[in-house]
């Protein structure tokens, strides 16, 4: 399904591994999932500003750090965006589901996702809480969370794209939308 109707794209058939010598984090299609990889854009919350409040009715921008590169390096109890290198183009019978890799929770680190709805596409934000006191990378390139589907015997009722979601074709980095 997912070559067929370029649900993935760039979409690797098999779990890629660290090659001999070298270290990376899988990405991939696995047993019931595919393991999705982080770009090397990031925003970083900062404190820089002190007198703005996270309001996700009327999100300051200035509350980010904006960087490219290969590696993140959140700061302690801190917060940071990202995308998936992959677009995702999800049918209207599918629902996919985002959990993160065991390889980052055991560390400390938390991604979350809401659910990707039938029909929704675009490049997935992904977010990134460091719970730890110590400052944590997160690898661009590199399998960060996996992501689940499930297809239903029947159609949905509103789709997300019927219903003009506020997200859909998303490209980069996307910040909170009132």
């Amino acid at each position: 399904m997912a070559l067929e109707e370029k649900m993935i794209e760039p979409f690797a058939e098999r779990q890629v591994r660290g090659e001999v010598g070298g270290r990376v984090i899988s990405f991939g299609t696995s047993s019931y999932g595919y393991d999705v990889r982080c770009a090397t854009e990031f925003k970083i919350f900062t404190n820089v500003h002190t007198n703005n409040v996270v309001d996700p009715k009327n999100f300051d921008e200035t509350s980010f750090v904006a960087i490219d590169e290969e590696v993140c390096v959140i700061p302690p109890n801190s917060f940071a965006l990202a995308r998936t290198v992959e677009y995702f183009r999800i049918p209207s019978d599918v629902l996919t589901i985002c959990l993160g890799k065991s390889t980052y929770a055991r560390c400390g680190i938390i991604v979350n996702v809401t659910p990707l709805e039938p029909e929704w596409e675009g490049h997935v934000t992904l977010e990134f809480s460091n719970t730890t006191p110590l400052p944590a990378k997160i690898y661009a390139n590199e399998g960060v969370a996996q992501m689940l589907f499930f297809q239903s015997d029947e159609q949905c009722e509103t789709t997300y794209r019927q219903r003009g979601g506020k997200y859909m074709g998303q490209t980069g980095v996307t910040p909170p939308k009132a």
